[in-house]
């Protein structure tokens, strides 16, 4: 099994992989053996480096089963889904192609039955003390440039009794940190429920038994359930973290993204969540060079990074994307401007967390480690979720901590990115 692009990604995979196992299939994930004779490939067509990625891919396995190196190549996933015909065509060496809801599909190709007992069981590829959790499929939103609806399809919630099993499973097999994902959490329970429900799917799921932290991601601005605030302030196991993908500042970008709120909108939600949860990390994610971006948009979207301090931020460069809203536009901005744009935010963005984190010097911090590299055990606080944002790095020499448990840090110095500290005695 191949993945490339995001968790949710990661999570299809981990459940696949779940499913041929309880098949008696043996299965692996990326490895580096070279002697699998099927091969998955779980794609991601959501940007033209994505779609490139992907296609690479496949092209490399295509080329692996003309020369006999393996028998079958499968193709599943977003841009599957969204290039299925012209794909067919361009690579006739893939076997199959399947879209992002063809579960049992794949499974009847591979001749193995859907195991409908396998609530949540599945084969993590992340390290077993932290997991994702997808809690919805889909999205209802109109925005303009992205591509996500056509290849995922309507909003669709997994109601909360599931997604507890699904958790207890995960917690049974050492997961201490769940990592819940959607293409907009904010929208959670609408369908099942008649009202936005991620307040309560946090408290049950904070319930669970050997679940220490809960993390929030991709929450969508408009409309956001402020009851979910509440719940993160009050209760121990919600992290004070929140990922809330903004994509730009402007009333005139956000109108055009058709994202359903004002530049004054967000200003003032962002204020609200920090007064609902004191010390909350905020991450948000931001484009660069939308079609009709001007110079004046860009100087406002940096200044408003300047004044905001967010604690996290990535930022993409725009990508034309056919049968999107925006495509109707023209992608009036050069791939040089947007790319000097998309770095002059980072900059901007280097600079506050590194003040931000010169203030963590000298405080303790409950760190959950992940990995050995080198010299340093490397984990992550409360305000760091996995692959994307601040690492805790410990002398291993100095210190020696379990891969997966939680120890008591002391920060003695801080980077842009990066802290340093020791193992409190």
């Amino acid at each position: 099994m191949v993945t490339l692009g995001c968790s949710k990604n990661i999570f299809d995979s981990e459940v696949l992989m779940g499913q041929l196992k309880a098949n008696s299939f043996e299965v692996e994930h990326e490895s580096t053996k070279g002697d699998a004779a099927i091969v998955i490939i779980n794609t991601c067509g959501f940007i033209d480096n994505a779609k490139e990625e992907s296609v690479n891919t496949i092209l490399q396995f295509a080329d692996a089963k003309e020369r006999g190196l393996v028998e079958k190549v499968y193709v599943t996933g977003c841009l599957s889904e969204r290039y299925k015909t012209d794909l067919e065509k361009e690579i006739p060496e893939v076997d199959a192609w399947f879209g992002t809801r063809d579960l049992p599909r794949i499974l009847k190709t591979l001749k193995a039955d859907y195991k409908h007992e396998l609530v949540g069981e599945r084969i993590l590829t992340t390290p077993q003390h932290f997991a994702y959790l997808k809690i919805s499929e889909g999205c209802d939103r109109p925005c303009s440039f992205c591509a996500i609806p056509l290849m995922r399809g309507k909003h669709v919630s997994t109601p909360i009794e599931q997604l507890v099993q699904q958790s207890k499973n995960l917690a049974k097999n050492g997961t201490k940190e769940l990592i819940l994902i959607a293409q907009d959490s904010t929208y959670y329970g609408l369908d099942l429920y008649g009202k936005r429900n991620l307040a309560e799917l946090m408290e049950k799921l904070s319930e669970v038994d050997g679940i220490d932290w809960i993390r929030l991601h991709y929450a969508f601005p408009s409309g956001f359930p402020m009851d979910a605030l509440d719940v993160m302030r009050i209760n121990p196991k919600i992290c004070n973290y929140l990922d809330m993908p903004l994509q730009h500042i402007t009333d005139n970008m956000l109108k055009s993204m058709k994202r359903g709120t004002t530049k004054q909108k967000t200003i003032d939600l962002v204020n609200e969540i920090r007064d609902k949860v004191p010390g909350i990390t905020l991450r948000t994610t931001l484009i660069a060079g939308y079609p009709g971006e001007t110079e004046k948009d860009h100087e406002e979207m940096l200044r408003w990074v300047e004044d905001t301090r967010f604690d996290r931020l990535g930022i993409f460069t725009y990508s034309h994307e056919e049968n999107t809203g925006a495509y109707s536009l023209n992608d009036d901005v050069p791939q040089e401007v947007k790319q000097a744009r998309a770095e002059a935010v980072m900059e901007v963005q280097q600079g506050i967390s590194f003040e931000i984190n010169q203030q963590k010097v000298g405080n303790t911090y409950k760190v959950l480690f992940d990995r050995k590299e080198g010299e340093h055990f490397i984990g992550r606080t409360e305000a760091d979720s996995p692959e994307v944002d601040n690492e805790v790095l410990v002398s291993a020499s100095e210190s020696y901590v379990r891969i997966g448990d939680f120890a008591e840090v002391t920060i003695e110095r801080a980077e842009d990115f990066d802290l340093y500290g020791k193992v409190k005695a």
